[in-house]
């Protein structure tokens, strides 16, 4: 947690409007780059989520089973969305084209940052190549977001740090996995269906000698 806590922390202390590195920044980014087409930036930040289920259905075992992988995501996005969201509204920082003062932090950058960060976790142990290009896309939507002149290099970082937080934050609250895991000390639960269809639920203790 160390990681998204600085990039937090960064973004929070350098989230000066058009002032300081921001203004820097700003002014390098439009001296070199030309604007892009918002659909692109708002398309490309599931891309990781993309890449996570070509990467599982080409074969490749995760760390967890798909419905864990799942749930891990939905408490991800409520995480990301709720803590973003939150962020936006009491920062109230303007967008450097004026938009809206919503732009503190990004959450097109907390979206990518947070699939990517999935997709790190659940094939890391297979290639560290999986997690390279997540993060490159990621990176790639952070830096569209300032070349459409969407939101403050505060932001980008910020957000950033939002997303592996909010990934971190899914996976701590996941120790108890659906399906044949342990859940305690010689404890196990798994789901089952009764004859009649109802479905429900198996616990199994296996005590040791």
């Amino acid at each position: 947690m160390a990681i998204p806590a600085v990039m937090i922390g960064y973004g929070a202390i350098t989230a000066q409007g058009d002032a300081g590195i921001n203004h820097r920044e700003r002014t390098f980014v439009q001296k070199q780059f030309r604007p892009v087409s918002t659909g692109f930036d708002n398309s490309l930040i599931i891309a990781p989520y993309f890449e996570l289920a070509a990467v599982a259905l080409a074969g490749v075992e995760s760390h967890n089973d798909r419905i864990n992988i799942l749930l891990i995501i939905a408490k991800g996005e409520a995480v990301m969305l709720a803590s973003t969201f939150a962020v936006k509204y009491l920062s109230r920082e303007t967008r450097p084209n004026g938009d809206d003062n919503l732009s503190f932090p990004s959450g097109h950058t907390a979206q990518a940052f947070l699939a990517a960060s999935i997709v790190h976790t659940e094939f890391r142990d297979k290639s560290q190549w999986y997690g390279i290009g997540a993060y490159t896309i990621a990176t790639s939507v952070a830096a569209l977001r300032m070349i459409n002149d969407k939101h403050w290099q505060s932001d980008v970082v910020a957000g950033a740090g939002f997303g592996i937080m909010s990934a971190h934050l899914a996976y701590l609250s996941h120790r108890n996995r659906w399906g044949r895991k342990a859940i305690g000390r010689d404890v196990g639960m798994a789901p089952m269906y009764f004859g009649n269809g109802t479905p429900g639920l198996t616990i199994s203790w296996h005590p040791t000698h």
